[in-house]
């Protein structure tokens, strides 16, 4: 039995609360992440929009945590909007991820991959108008909530449990995904990160896991282990539900996901299935075990304030001939009616026409960074970016504890590393963005870490 006592013995310096609010859509819904329409007929378990508020002094940030497949710069501006009119939280210090769910609603804001599957749908366009307001309900809930709490920090390692899921193959290509037992593979053709850093949120003088407010916790892997035709927040839902066994039930447990567009859940060296709602609850046991482990060993975050500040990389883009952009037209008009090409042109159709329609060859990529005193930071990215980014981001980070967070503000699409675009495969094929453009993201972040440790 693994046990933890989190009386850290001083004053409260911070202030905080936290609230989940229920944003699962109606039934009927496309569900997003494959690459044909689902609708939803069911809830395994519901979808929330988790928030946490951090106070020091006058200052405060807000997290939330979307039980989403992705989240939109558009809804983000909106909600943050609405947040600083509402609370006066400033618009750069409120981060709005997705845990990225493959079992949630197609968001009508999701660009030609939305269109083809189901995002103009006028209930999917309505539930994504009704997002802001949900995101701005979760985050004055959990304002409504702020009392004097403690602050502590930990990490652990979680072994075996998340995979690149890019391999190295006898023919010399990358694989992606290429199947369990595949006896083609040769070996990972990248790293895993499997450090579990966890910020708990506690009454002052308190060792009564009943009495806990919220933990946020950051692990790299895609969440896709549940599938099906039902509303499932996957992995985050059921680490929530696992954590709260120990932490009692008000606990409400945020999972902000690490970098892990190249990484997911499945061991191929493993013969055994690894999909539906077994898997999701096998999954929140072995993380939870290690996050519980990590908690024996947390450490108090030192008084100091909190902050918030963004900036904005302009991503070059991948490029597209007037050829390419006719023939990709001609790929997706073919797939609304059955008869597309095979998948990695549909992929890569997808991509063109997405930036077919920018009015610039760049895109706008915010890098946002929250602090807390010169102990603990959060860096939000704004897509599915490669695990050796974020891995770079941390290794450079002036801060002791920093949460690499992905899909967060916004959903640019796939962010690898620079090596892995002359690879190729379905990551690179489908990325909107330029190759170096991973490395100019992680260039930014560590500039605005570096002016924000400093203030």
């Amino acid at each position: 039995m693994i046990s933890a006592s989190i009386n850290l013995a001083r004053p409260a310096e911070f202030m905080a609360g936290a609230a989940a609010i229920n944003i699962t859509p109606p039934l009927g819904l496309p569900l997003a992440g494959y690459y044909h329409e689902r609708g939803a007929d069911g809830v395994l378990d519901p979808l929330f929009a988790r928030a946490l508020v951090i106070q020091s002094g006058n200052d405060r940030i807000a997290l939330v945590a979307l039980d989403l497949i992705e989240i939109d710069r558009a809804v983000t501006d909106r909600a943050r909007q609405r947040i600083e009119q509402a609370i006066g939280i400033k618009a750069d210090h409120v981060l709005i991820s997705a845990t990225h769910t493959h079992t949630g609603p197609v968001l009508a804001t999701a660009g030609a991959y939305g269109e083809a599957f189901g995002g103009l749908k006028p209930a999917a366009v309505e539930y994504t108008d009704r997002l802001p307001e949900l995101i701005e309900e979760a985050v004055r809930a959990a304002n409504a909530r702020v009392q004097q709490v403690n602050l502590s920090v930990a990490r652990g390692k979680c072994e075996g449990l998340a995979f690149n899921r890019r391999y190295f193959m006898r023919d010399g290509t990358v694989g992606w995904n290429p199947g369990k037992l595949n006896p083609n593979i040769v070996m990972p053709a990248g790293p895993t990160d499997p450090e579990v850093c966890v910020l708990c949120v506690d009454p002052p003088n308190s060792n009564i896991p009943a009495k806990c407010i919220a933990s946020y916790v950051n692990f790299a892997m895609h969440t896709d282990t549940t599938g099906g035709t039902k509303y499932s927040a996957d992995w985050p839902g059921a680490l929530d539900r696992t954590l709260a066994g120990w932490r009692g039930t008000n606990h409400i447990t945020l999972v902000g996901n690490g970098t892990c567009g190249n990484i997911n859940h499945v061991d191929f060296d493993w013969a055994c299935p690894q999909s539906g709602p077994g898997e999701q609850n096998r999954i929140a046991t072995v993380l939870g075990a290690a996050v519980l482990q990590a908690c024996k060993s947390l450490r108090p975050v030192p008084a100091g304030p909190v902050r918030g500040s963004s900036k904005y990389a302009e991503l070059p883009v991948q490029s597209a001939t007037q050829e390419e952009i006719d023939e990709a037209r001609a790929i997706l008009a073919a797939t609304k009616t059955d008869q597309g090409g095979n998948f990695m042109k549909l992929v890569k159709a997808q991509r063109i026409i997405d930036i077919a329609r920018r009015e610039t060859g760049q895109i706008r990529a915010e890098v946002q960074v929250l602090a807390i005193g010169r102990e603990l930071a959060w860096v939000g990215l704004p897509g599915e970016v490669f695990v050796e980014l974020g891995l770079a981001i941390k290794k450079r980070s002036p801060f002791p504890m920093t949460f690499v967070v992905e899909l967060a503000n916004d959903n640019i699409g796939y962010v690898p590393d620079r090596r892995s675009y002359a690879e190729g495969n379905y990551e690179p094929v489908s990325s909107r963005c330029a190759p170096g453009s991973g490395e100019m993201l992680v260039d930014a972040a560590v500039q605005l870490l570096e002016e924000i440790v400093r203030k």
